[in-house]
């Protein structure tokens, strides 16, 4: 059985002068190690590649026969890990809540175990024919979430 830490503790070496970053590293029962990386501007073939050959340096296919997939966190793919948050701070995001609302909104801030997204609300003022849009603060827990992805719209 392939080493877990040892796999990770090599891809991290792999990758410490870059700005990629492991999301995650999955060693399945029958051998095969799915590896999913990210980054603060991208993640190319080139990149995947390198750390193909890295690991492939250090676990021995002769030793012990293993698949192996290297590859970038997908755009439409959750977040898993924080660093995948704080990247996106800006951007527009989909959160799925526990509770099952699907939300939208930018996601503002992130803290330790939590974040915030703006929300736009209608609200109608009094006085007024039509409701204004306001964005409205809505801090969540990571845990508290099914999923929350990058949202891609076309306009």
């Amino acid at each position: 059985m392939i080493d877990k830490q040892l796999l990770i503790d090599t891809i991290q070496e792999a990758i410490a002068d870059t700005d990629v970053f492991l999301v995650e590293v999955q060693v399945k029962p029958d051998n095969s190690i799915i590896v999913e990386l990210d980054s603060d501007t991208a993640v190319d073939i080139d990149t995947c590649a390198d750390l193909t050959r890295r690991i492939e340096e250090t676990f021995d296919r002769d030793v012990e026969d293993y698949e192996l997939e290297v590859g970038s966190a997908g755009l439409t793919s959750p977040f898993k890990i924080r660093r995948q948050y704080v990247k996106n701070i800006g951007n527009e995001v989909e959160v799925l809540t526990g509770d099952g609302r699907k939300l939208k909104g930018v996601l503002t801030e992130v803290g330790d175990d939590d974040f915030t997204i703006e929300v736009p609300r209608k609200v109608k003022e009094p006085g007024q024919k039509r409701p204004v849009i306001v964005n409205e603060p809505l801090k969540m827990k990571f845990t508290d979430n099914k999923y929350v992805k990058y949202l891609i719209q076309f306009k």
